[in-house]
């Protein structure tokens, strides 16, 4: 039985439409499932990405819409339903309930699908069962801030801007740690309109103070995410930095009392189901949203974007170093 893989449309996870291949279009005899031609992987990714109706197609083939991805799947641990919800798609979750998935499936930490559900833009996707648990207090106040923290934020373009957020010192004790020194001769408006044309720009970086600690930015370039600031500023506490590349997208820093590793924007790939509970709901929560995740991260509840994007409250010169170690 042939499938055909003509180009059809359908849309990303941004919304906008893009073509894709009908995923399965048998001839019209076909076998009720046609598990030889589509497999786990096939539903997940249409439930991430494509169309209701191909969503709908794909689940009438396969003997079991609730496939949870095995260790070494694409798509380990979770269900298409999973998928569909993280990806913000209730359109595709709705098809995949109608096909017979379960949205209190238990997987991925405590988070079926219809937990999950309870912390996006569509709280009422499902109807909750008796006995089903709900969120906590602690993910209730984490949703909470997760929707003011990206609202105060707002949109803006930040390509070429990095910054580090830290927890529990002020922008003093930052500047201190960093062995910084004002300068009372930083041009920071010829910075912003030609940071290139200015000597050593990669140098001086911007200082705030914000409720739960302190904002280090730099919106011309990548040094508060270098492990020479993070590592130096982390001593005793936590930082979330990162830089956008305009090169190589998103990514970052998290250091924890001098530890550093690295960090990428989270995907309904790049999850795993044994992560801490905690770590999938902020992954889910601040999705696409980077600067809203280091900021949470480091537990800094900033009233608008000011810090990150400038004026900073101080402006201050690093000593020349290698940062990169």
């Amino acid at each position: 039985m042939a499938v055909d893989r003509s180009e059809s449309s359908g849309t990303d996870w941004d919304g906008r439409t893009v073509s894709v291949p009908d995923r399965a279009r048998p001839d019209a005899n076909a076998d009720p499932t046609l598990d030889e031609y589509v497999d786990e992987a096939m539903l997940h990714d249409a439930a991430e990405n494509d169309s209701p109706e191909e969503v709908a197609e794909l689940a009438r083939l396969v003997a079991d819409a609730d496939t949870i991805g095995d260790d070494d799947a694409e798509y380990p641990g979770r269900t298409a339903l999973w998928t569909a919800v993280f990806a913000n798609r209730p359109d595709n979750a709705r098809v995949l309930v109608s096909a017979g998935a379960d949205p209190w499936l238990p997987m991925m930490n405590s988070w079926s699908p219809g937990r999950l559900s309870l912390a996006g833009p569509t709280p009422k996707l499902f109807t909750v069962p008796p006995g089903q648990p709900g969120l906590s207090a602690g993910e209730t106040a984490a949703v909470t801030e997760a929707r003011r923290l990206i609202t105060a934020l707002g949109d803006f373009h930040y390509d070429g801007l990095s910054m580090a957020c830290v927890a529990d010192i002020t922008a003093a004790e930052a500047t201190a740690r960093l062995e910084a020194t004002p300068d009372d001769g930083i041009d920071v408006e010829r910075l912003y309109e030609g940071w290139w044309n200015v000597p050593d720009a990669e140098l001086i970086v911007g200082i705030t103070d914000v409720p739960g600690g302190c904002v280090i930015t730099q919106p011309w370039g990548y040094t508060p995410s270098t492990l020479g600031v993070v590592r130096r500023v982390s001593s005793g506490t936590v930082c979330y930095s990162m830089y956008s590349n305009p090169k190589g997208g998103n990514s970052g820093r998290i250091a924890r009392d001098d530890v550093v590793g690295f960090w990428e924007p989270p995907t309904v790939h790049s999850i795993s189901f044994d992560d801490p509970a905690e770590e999938i709901l902020a992954a889910y929560l601040y999705r696409g949203r980077p600067l809203a995740f280091c900021c949470a991260g480091a537990g800094l509840r900033l009233a608008d974007a000011r810090p990150i994007t400038g004026p900073s409250d101080i402006w201050q010169r690093l000593p020349e170093r290698d940062y990169w170690i």
